[in-house]
């Protein structure tokens, strides 16, 4: 079962990561919205690590994003599958500045571009996986980090999983 959270974490990697000409689709639309920085390919991660380890263990360059499933249910929605059901997906975005001023706007243009992205991926995500849309955004309060300041938004939403 595990390796269906495993499909549908790369299936959301492979959406967040898709380029749009020269660029990660995803920094075009968080500057669109007034974002400063730009994210790299190497800043999203299919992890779930706190902030707190991944910056002792790693170079950390934000903004960046960590996706994780973090819920199976199999629901036995339909008879003779293995797994019918849901996964519950969650996309942590990571915003750190060293000044306070800025600091909801910068988060909220990224946290924004990826939910985005998501409505323009309902639909077949192909292995037996359908995103019906929908998602919840959970902000978290600004902490001190590293050289200055860190804030996460998560983004978790549900893909319909049939195997």
């Amino acid at each position: 079962m595990t390796s269906i959270g495993n499909a549908v974490t790369t299936s959301v990697l492979a959406l967040l990561t898709a380029p749009s000409g020269a660029d990660l689709q995803l920094n075009e639309l968080a500057r669109a919205q007034g974002a400063r920085g730009d994210m790299a390919r190497q800043s999203i991660a299919v992890s779930n690590s706190g902030p707190e380890l991944v910056e002792r263990t790693a170079r950390s360059k934000y903004p960046a994003l960590q996706i994780y499933c973090d819920k199976l249910t199999n629901a036995l929605k339909e008879k003779f599958r293995i797994f019918s059901g849901t996964a519950h997906v969650t996309v942590e975005v990571r915003y750190s500045q060293d000044r306070l001023e800025g600091m909801d706007h910068g988060l909220q243009a990224y946290a924004d571009a990826v939910c985005q992205l998501l409505d323009l991926a309902r639909g077949d995500w192909q292995q037996g996986t359908y995103y019906a849309g929908g998602y919840d955004v959970t902000f978290a309060t600004v902490k001190a980090a590293g050289q200055g300041f860190l804030q996460i938004a998560k983004i978790g939403f549900e893909v319909e999983v049939s195997r």
